[in-house]
């Protein structure tokens, strides 16, 4: 438990001026680093890191969080083209590999590492849609998981999916949406009401979708797990003591990302979020 807070306060601490100058290139340069190493980790789980050139390539690809400070207002469509390319390129490796690879295995390269690099790119583009709203791809998931674990321990009788995840519970599961829910409405009211924002949070809709982003992180967590659990494995990585690795820490934050993102692009909800 020491060496997990330890860590936890450190990781605070760095985190803090890369948010200060999260309008420079600071910021897509750490989220690029952070893919690149969770993809490192994905690619060390599906036990495709010999094999050099799918390795070399995916982890290219993982840097694409740092195409949106470049790419301006093509930035969508370069990342589109990155992805057929990626995808063109693992399966053209499996063909030529002689044997080497096989369907699953590329398909399940190509899955773990899309999935990371678009969710890190995400969080690049939630950035620029504005210099509060990224910031609740990490509140929702993080309360949504400290919550779960309080009231869990607490009051947790009925196991929510005792296969993945024996620990988890179906009223921490419910805790967790309801607080997430609650620390989007109350970020929005915090915001709104002590800083600079062109947008008139709608708390509803802040309510609505702090419940929608504690539902796809647990499911972003379970799904980890799942993982880890299907190529024996512990964790992912060690690059944070006590934590396990990039994907291991940021498993609900990951799948949240994309999420957010397009919640935030949708008619009913423009210039409502913060």
């Amino acid at each position: 438990m020491l060496k997990r807070t330890i860590t936890a306060v450190v990781a605070i601490a760095l985190f803090i001026p890369v948010c200060i100058y999260s309008d420079t290139v600071v910021f897509p340069a750490v989220m690029a680093l952070l893919s690149v190493i969770g993809v490192f980790e994905m690619l060390g789980c599906v036990g495709v890191r010999k094999h050099y050139i799918l390795a070399g390539i995916s982890l290219v690809f993982g840097a694409m969080p740092i195409v949106p400070f470049f790419a301006g207002e093509s930035t969508l469509k370069i990342i589109a083209a990155l992805c057929v390319v990626y995808l063109i390129a693992v399966y053209a490796t499996d063909v030529f590999s002689k044997g080497k690879l096989d369907y699953t295995l590329s398909s399940s390269t190509f899955m773990g590492v899309f999935y990371i690099a678009v969710s890190f790119t995400s969080i690049v583009l939630l950035r620029g849609e504005g210099k509060y709203l990224y910031l609740l791809v990490f509140i929702g998931p993080w309360v949504s998981d400290t919550f779960a674990y309080i009231f869990g321990r607490l009051l947790g009788k009925h196991k929510l999916i005792p296969e993945v995840s024996p620990k988890k519970t179906v009223e921490g599961s419910v805790a967790g949406i309801v607080f997430a829910a609650l620390s989007y409405v109350l970020y929005a009211f915090i915001i709104s009401k002590n800083f600079d924002t062109t947008a008139t949070p709608n708390y509803i809709v802040m309510a609505v979708s702090g419940a929608l982003v504690s539902i796809v992180s647990q499911v972003g967590d379970l799904s980890a797990s799942a993982v880890k659990r299907h190529f024996g494995i512990k964790d992912y990585g060690f690059i944070f003591p006590g934590h396990g690795g990039v994907i291991d820490r940021f498993d609900s934050v990951i799948m949240t990302a994309p999420i957010l993102y397009i919640i935030s692009q949708l008619p009913i909800t423009a210039g409502f979020l913060i």
